[in-house]
Parts: structure tokens; C-alpha cells; sequence
């Protein structure tokens, strides 16, 4: 067994222990799969963890008592190597559930949720030292009818996982066509690097078509939503984001690594950026950090599905607006 499959199966274990626990048994898991000196980060306000106890109560304990007969419904599972020789596992998905108390603030609906995530696992010596846990907080609250932010310019929905179905990768793939993978994502992240630095937020669509198919899906997160083609994502999110965000940085990431023709990512932060006016809707306002989870699937020499979910609370709160203590404040005061 190669140590990819032995990760992919430490977690499959995990996540099979996860599934059968409770508020009051999760800290028990967590402590047999993880490190003394396990870290984690989260979306806001979840945020960077220390210890297992602490990641329990602060985020799985609050999780289990809101949503119960939680179903882990994987669209892509993945295992690679990161550049710095790091070893990671990831799955992306739903988890579904019933929203039966409320969470965060948002209040419960009694009817199945679907709640989008994106989880990374670094292994060392067969325990799980780091935890990346990105979920669609925004998401959630369209799904009980409460939008905090301005229409989108995309389309949220319950995103599909690969229209090739062949995301969850239990058995080892060829390196060759890992090497390819992130090829491609490295010439596209060269590629919009280089639109930092040279301000071209009015870019032609050729500098996408060399790494994108011109059917490229974009899964954004709620608040911005999905496009589709490389024009309409031009129009509904590239564009709309790089004139409304100025002094753009790109701050590198945490992992990034490919398996077959996958490949994912996520920083802490990713980026670093300064709001001019109009993303999102919004006003001008302070410099912020982005974090920001990427998982992509190639086909042939071009990247054609791409599923994205960005911290957009921690964004807005670290410029002053906390929609989840603004939304509790009006919609579930108690």
C-alpha cells in the first residue's frame, strides 16, 4: 500500500468515526486521529484552532447539536504531495443534513440542508497535524431564505461535483498526468499574477483560453455565484472582481498539490486586496485578506471546472461589517 492510499484510508476512517459520533463522543475522535499539536483553520468565526479539544468545541460540538444525521457526500477525494514535501489528503463535497437547531445565528428550518465544504488533512506519521475545514456559510443562509449580501452577478445553486463523475479517487493515479495538472494551474496562476502586477482588469479573453476551455465552469461561492464559459465568467466575476479590488497580492498557499486531473489549493491567506468600490455590491473600504479554497479538474491541456469557496465573512468582518452578528441581530434576536 502506498502512502497515498494509506492517508486516503486514515481519513476515510475518520470520516466514517465522524459520521457516528456526537456532540458529546466527537472530542474522543479527534483525539485518536489527530496530533497533540494539531492545528486547524477555519472560516470565520470559526478561525485558527490550537488542540483538539478546542476545534471541538468551537466548531464540531455547535455543528452536531444544529444538524443532525449528517451525511458526507463526497464529490472529489484526493491525495497528493504539496512543494514543500507535505502530504495531504482533501475532499469536497456537501455534507446533508437536518437543519433542526439553529447555528450561528441562522435559524433552524427542520428540512434538509446542504451545506458546501472543502476539507484538507495534512498526515505526519499517521495522524492528522493540520486541518483546513472551508464551508459555505453564506450558502446556508440562502437555503432558509436570507441574503445578507446584494444580487449576485453569478448564480448560486446546489453545485454538482465532476460531469465526469470520476472525482473520488480511491485507488492511485498516474503521476504523469499529475505532473500535467498542475502544470496548467501553475501557467494560470503565472498568468493572473501578472494581471496584478500590470493592473489589466480589462483583460481579453486569450489570457483565460490558455489554461481555460472556453466551457469552463466556475463554482463560486454564494454572494458571487457560478458562470459559465470563460465570456460569462469574464463578465459575472473576473472583471467585476479585479475593477472593484485594487492593490491585489497574491500571499501563496498553504498546500497545493495535483492527483490524475485534479489539483486544489487553499491559503491563509491567499490574497491580500483593498476594495475600490463595487464587488459585491459594495462600497470602498479597508485593506483585507481573502482565503480562499480552489479544487479544478483538467481535461486534456485545459482547465474545465473550477470549485471555489472564499471566506467572504471574514472578508467583510475584517472591514468592519459582521454579517452573521448583523443577521442574528434582525432575524433571530433570541
Amino acid at each position: 500500500m502506498t502512502i497515498t492510499q494509506k492517508n486516503k484510508q486514515l481519513i476515510l476512517d475518520f470520516y466514517q468515526q465522524l459520521e457516528a459520533a456526537d456532540e458529546h463522543t466527537v472530542v474522543d475522535v479527534l483525539k485518536h486521529n489527530t496530533a497533540d499539536d494539531y492545528q486547524f483553520f477555519g472560516v470565520h468565526p470559526f478561525n485558527e484552532q490550537l488542540g483538539c479539544e478546542a476545534v471541538a468545541e468551537v466548531f464540531w460540538q455547535p455543528f452536531m447539536r444544529a444538524f443532525k444525521n449528517i451525511q458526507r457526500r463526497q464529490d472529489v477525494f484526493m491525495a497528493g504531495e504539496s512543494g514543500d514535501g507535505s502530504q495531504w489528503v482533501t475532499s469536497m463535497g456537501h455534507f446533508m443534513a437536518l437543519f433542526d437547531n439553529d447555528w450561528l445565528g441562522i435559524p433552524k428550518s427542520k428540512k434538509v440542508i446542504m451545506i458546501r465544504y472543502a476539507d484538507f488533512n495534512r498526515i505526519e506519521n499517521g495522524k492528522i497535524t493540520q486541518t483546513g475545514l472551508f464551508i459555505d456559510i453564506i450558502q446556508v443562509m440562502n437555503q432558509v431564505g436570507i441574503n445578507p449580501l446584494t444580487i449576485e452577478t453569478g448564480h448560486s445553486f446546489i453545485y454538482p461535483g465532476p460531469r465526469t463523475h470520476d472525482g473520488v479517487m480511491l485507488e492511485d493515479k498516474d503521476p504523469a498526468e499529475a505532473a500535467k495538472t498542475i502544470a496548467v494551474l501553475n501557467k494560470m496562476i503565472e498568468d493572473l499574477s501578472n494581471l496584478n502586477e500590470t493592473a489589466d482588469d480589462n483583460y481579453p479573453p486569450e489570457i483565460l483560453a490558455k489554461s481555460w476551455s472556453e466551457n469552463m465552469v466556475w463554482y463560486g461561492p454564494a454572494g458571487i455565484g457560478a458562470s459559465y464559459t470563460i465570456r460569462r465568467y469574464q463578465h459575472q466575476h473576473s472583471y467585476p472582481f479585479r475593477q472593484g479590488l485594487s492593490d491585489k497580492v497574491f500571499n501563496g498557499h498553504i498546500c497545493r498539490y495535483a492527483e490524475g486531473n485534479y489539483a486544489c489549493f487553499f491559503g491563509w491567506p491567499n490574497l491580500s486586496n483593498t476594495p475600490s468600490g463595487g464587488f459585491l455590491g459594495l462600497p470602498g473600504g479597508k485593506r483585507a485578506d481573502m482565503r480562499v479554497v480552489d479544487v479544478y479538474r483538467r481535461d486534456g491541456d485545459k482547465l474545465e471546472e473550477n470549485w471555489v469557496i472564499i471566506d467572504i465573512p471574514y472578508w467583510l468582518k475584517q472591514q468592519g461589517l459582521d454579517i452573521l452578528e448583523r443577521t442574528k441581530s434582525i432575524v433571530n434576536p433570541d
